[in-house]
């Protein structure tokens, strides 16, 4: 059975379903993911096989290339909310994990560029969790 999952964006306005399965799920800590995120690492699904169609707001969906390299990233642009993208000239489905709205049973494959981690993304686990926002 092919797997199907649904995802959008923070507004709403981009909406998609990506059809087959994810190869890898990499949390990566380059430098150029930390700038994309605004966090310590991106969580991007990669796929060559699965297939995305854009359910609505594919006119809303900007890729910014990083100059003279093969990162780039998609968005909304209305919200800003990473999305999608096809990369390596189109033989690459790279899916934002946080942009996915349907549950995955695939945990990250390995956590990569872990020499670019920020100083402070260490020893996490150790720090206070709390259920909602803190009081």
């Amino acid at each position: 059975m092919t797997s199907k999952h649904l995802g959008s964006c923070l507004c709403g306005e981009v909406r998609f379903e990506v059809v087959g399965e994810f190869e890898h799920f990499f949390l990566c800590h380059c430098t150029r993911c930390q700038k994309d995120t605004g966090s310590a690492h991106a969580a991007n699904l990669f796929s060559v096989s699965a297939k995305i169609e854009w359910l609505s707001g594919q006119s809303h969906v900007r890729t910014f290339n990083v100059p003279s390299t093969r990162h780039e990233k998609s968005f909304c642009s209305i919200c800003g909310s990473a999305v999608p993208s096809l990369q390596m000239n189109g033989g690459l489905l790279v899916v934002p994990a946080g942009s996915l709205d349907s549950a995955i049973d695939l945990r990250p494959s390995a956590h990569i560029m872990v020499e670019s981690r920020a100083s402070w993304d260490r020893g996490l686990e150790d720090i206070p969790q709390v259920d909602g926002l803190p009081g």
